[in-house]
């Protein structure tokens, strides 16, 4: 039985990703994601106006007049969310931790699938893989993905991005769209993650904090890492130590970048800050643009 707190927000949580479908992403998501091909549908007797190309010539002959073969796009598709639940992702100094930041964007993106008759499933990992909820469709298989990754307990505090990735590449045989979702403070995960990248339509989804990017100066201050449990005295008056700091946070978001464009991977960036619906639609709409260039 959940806490009732907990339901109460998987319940508020609902309610925004629902009305967020609803008067935002419905359109763009489905415009986004197409379906795998097209299937017959019906033949019927064409029309002006009509695509000459699709005429079927048997009917036409055996009929003496011009028919056309009609065909539908294949919409059922398979959503999987990729999801870090390691320690790293209860840090989180602004509004909300990241792992409140994934489970928001994991509901978005499940209620904008099942709403577009999509499966959709769950891959939580921390240094292994923690939970695997196989695809499914309707709201309550989405209310189990959002209980599961806001109130799960997960085993180990520590991050392998490998692991992740490789277990979805394993069990996932045919494509699918794959939203990983994780802060990426991990290394040795490139060849998995353009595994993936190749063999599905993979999203990155990169959350982080601004504590992450840059420290101010506030003097002594023990601070922990969560996924080792070890504390450190650090003084945030060095400004060297606030330069190093932030260089290295910059070092560690072009090397996802540069990995990103390089296994030709879609990079969604953002913050706890609660800006990261308004994210999630500028990429679906950029994306949506780009495929009416392409």
């Amino acid at each position: 039985m959940l806490p009732v707190e907990l339901m109460r927000q998987i319940r508020q949580l609902q309610w925004r990703a629902r009305r967020a479908v609803q008067s935002l992403l419905g359109g763009e998501y489905h415009s986004v994601f197409k379906g795998a091909g097209l299937s017959f549908e019906e033949v019927r007797e064409y029309q002006p106006g009509d695509e000459v190309r699709s005429i079927d010539w048997n009917v036409t002959a055996r009929m003496g007049t011009p028919f056309i073969k009609r065909f539908v796009e294949e919409r059922e598709l398979t959503v999987l969310l990729l999801v870090d639940v390691s320690g790293s992702q209860d840090f989180g100094t602004r509004k909300q931790s990241k792992r409140s930041v994934a489970a928001e964007l994991a509901a978005l993106i499940a209620f904008s699938a099942v709403a577009n008759n999509d499966r959709v499933g769950l891959i939580a990992f921390s240094d292994g893989v923690e939970r695997f909820v196989p695809p499914s469709k309707g709201s309550t298989h989405v209310l189990r993905l959002l209980r599961d990754i806001l109130y799960f307990e997960p085993r180990h505090r520590g991050t392998s991005l490998k692991a992740g990735l490789d277990y979805l590449n394993q069990i996932q045989r045919r494509r699918a769209i794959v939203f990983l979702i994780s802060d990426f403070q991990d290394e040795g995960f490139e060849r998995s993650f353009r595994l993936a990248g190749r063999k599905h339509d993979l999203v990155a989804v990169k959350v982080t904090d601004v504590r992450e990017r840059e420290i101010p100066d506030v003097g002594l201050v023990w601070v922990k890492d969560t996924e080792t449990g070890r504390t450190l005295l650090l003084d945030t008056a060095n400004a060297d130590g606030r330069r190093f700091y932030a260089e290295r946070a910059v070092e560690r978001d072009q090397l996802i970048r540069t990995l990103a464009r390089s296994a030709q991977v879609d990079l969604i960036d953002v913050d706890t800050d609660g800006g990261h619906f308004d994210a999630l639609l500028k990429f679906f709409r950029l994306r949506e643009r780009r495929g009416r260039r392409g």
